[in-house]
């Protein structure tokens, strides 16, 4: 796991206090969006599609550090839209970092030379750079030539600069195992920590529904990367569970915990989930001990139908790391299965059809945030 061991035994500390508390539900990564304005249009984001008032809004600083103080879960990460379009955004990094949280900041690098000099390298912290595959398949995924270059430099300089430099790498169907694989190698080259790796998810209103990857699909996919990393001797470091990357290989098969994940924007506190918002609490206590988890994820609800994304099953996959220790090893060392029968998947024959709800929570949270004196226009 690329991750530094300090870090690796405080998560665990963590995750070992509330295993022995008896609970069955807590959150392990706070998904902290403090805007939705965004530099680009993906062709695959449901982010941005939103009224201009709204993009124009923002969560304070200290509305960022009281949702991660509530919600406590060690790790944040702070996404968007672009987190550096936030003015304070420093502020807000720095304030994580008191609080002792380890903190992952999502860009994708466009404005990152201008703003790096405003931040301080650190153990707990992480800049998160999106690069979903090399120049051609990353500059079509985000809609912008020269997109990848960009990021690239910017990969570069913070990692002059000494700061810990993780890739976030979304794939969609028809990416190529071989140019997955020549990709994790040539941005292992520049130095970084790690790699989180996940197909990407069908936002229901995403610009381009059409390219998004089936579970049949994904596994699939997995397996041929992972077979080409084992046969040719590749090293690339994952920041992922083991076991997570068995369950995209197919060989596990995992109901999302999706409170482990917890998502707070503008809105409040996104339910059911960070990629599927359906309504909003006020408090991760509200969205914990009042939302019907029975009634989402794959085998429960058509839009969860084929999600594998590591912000819903990642924390499956840690409760299942604590419950088979062992198996979760043999999978670090020997690296996941890419032969063989696949494990059953859920059955979807009794899942709820979709509801589309978009509208009318949009109109809610509207209503509520402009009566609030938070939207303007």
């Amino acid at each position: 796991m690329a991750i530094p061991v300090s870090q690796a035994l405080g998560i665990g500390g963590y995750l070992l206090r509330q295993h022995f508390a008896g609970r069955k539900r807590y959150p392990l990564v706070l998904m902290l969006e403090p805007l939705f304005r965004c530099n680009l249009s993906c062709s695959g984001c449901g982010k941005i599609d939103y009224p201009a008032p709204v993009l124009d809004a923002r969560l304070s600083v200290a509305e960022c550090l009281e949702a991660a103080a509530e919600c406590g879960a060690p790790v944040v990460t702070v996404a968007g839209g672009e987190p550096l379009m936030h003015r304070d955004i420093e502020a807000i990094v720095e304030g994580l970092l008191k609080q002792g949280r380890y903190v992952y900041l999502c860009t994708n690098g466009l404005l990152l030379d201008r703003k790096i000099d405003r931040f301080r390298p650190h153990p707990a912290f992480t800049w998160n750079i999106h690069l979903d595959g090399g120049r051609e398949e990353h500059d079509r995924a985000v809609q912008m030539p020269g997109a990848y270059d960009i990021a690239v430099k910017a990969i570069q300089t913070a990692v002059a600069k000494g700061f810990r430099v993780n890739i976030n790498c979304t794939l969609f169907d028809g990416a190529d195992p071989d140019k997955v694989a020549d990709h994790l190698d040539t941005v292992t080259a520049l130095g970084i920590e790690g790699f989180t790796i996940s197909p990407g998810y069908a936002y229901e209103r995403a610009p381009n529904t059409s390219h998004f990857l089936n579970r049949q699909r994904t596994k699939e996919l997995f397996r041929a990367i992972f077979r080409r990393g084992r046969e040719q001797g590749r090293k690339w470091a994952f920041t992922q569970s083991s076991l997570f990357l068995d369950f995209l290989a197919g060989n596990r098969g995992f109901a999302c915990t999706p409170w482990g994940n917890p998502a707070r924007n503008l809105f409040g506190w996104q339910l059911p989930c960070y990629l599927l918002g359906e309504g909003y609490a006020k408090t991760y206590k509200e969205l914990l001990e009042t939302t019907d988890w029975s009634r989402y994820g794959t085998g429960n609800y058509e839009k969860c139908a084929d999600c594998m994304v590591h912000s819903g099953f990642e924390p499956s996959a840690v409760l299942d790391t604590l419950a088979h220790p062992l198996q979760a090893l043999r999978v670090a060392v020997q690296g996941p299965r890419t032969e063989g029968p696949m494990a059953p998947d859920l059955p979807l024959d009794t899942q709820r059809p979709a509801e589309d709800v978009y509208e009318r929570v949009l109109a809610e949270q509207m209503a509520r945030l402009t009566a609030e004196g938070r939207l303007q226009g």
